[in-house]
């Protein structure tokens, strides 16, 4: 095996610190994913079905598919970026939206709050298409594996903004 490499990826020398580093991207997405999964119980099926849902709400399971996919491939977005230029800015701005992302469903499903899960999705939104965006100009595969993320959150913006205005007082 040998992967054509450039930049400064720290242990990319070797075909296996190249694997390995793909499936530390994914696993660390995946297990954002899990760990809002396993937030969204209770509440999924109490207080979220009590909602009055937005025109244009999907059916329950669709989420899970659609993040499971999404998470892979935010994950592999990282590790072209980072086999083209190392863990440097590209890499931290990704790091920010995933955190950020990471805390919308505690805001949302944990504090049972569409207000403040809408509070959250607003600067996810804005850090995922910055990261799209940076990530487009250092690779244009991982900035096009990145671009059915920023649809999806746009999306998901636009669904939490509806909870938000259907279930206010």
């Amino acid at each position: 095996m040998n992967f054509p490499h450039r930049g400064t990826s720290p242990g990319a020398s070797t075909p296996w610190s190249v694997i390995l580093a793909l499936i530390g991207f994914v696993g660390l997405c995946l297990l954002v994913g899990a760990a809002d999964g396993a937030i969204t119980g209770t509440s999924l099926q109490t207080w979220y079905l009590s909602l009055n849902q937005p025109p244009g709400t999907p059916p329950n399971w669709v989420f899970a598919s659609v993040w499971t996919a999404l998470y892979v491939m935010i994950g592999v977005a990282a590790w072209l970026v980072w086999r083209v230029v190392g863990a440097g800015s590209a890499l931290r701005l990704w790091g920010w939206q995933l955190l950020l992302n990471a805390l919308w469903t505690p805001a949302f499903f944990a504090a049972r709050s569409t207000l403040l899960g809408m509070l959250v999705t607003l600067p996810v939104l804005l850090m995922v298409l910055w990261t799209t965006r940076t990530f487009l100009r250092v690779s244009r595969p991982a900035g096009g594996l990145m671009l059915p993320y920023a649809g999806w959150t746009i999306y998901a913006t636009y669904l939490n903004i509806g909870f938000w205005w259907f279930n206010r007082g």
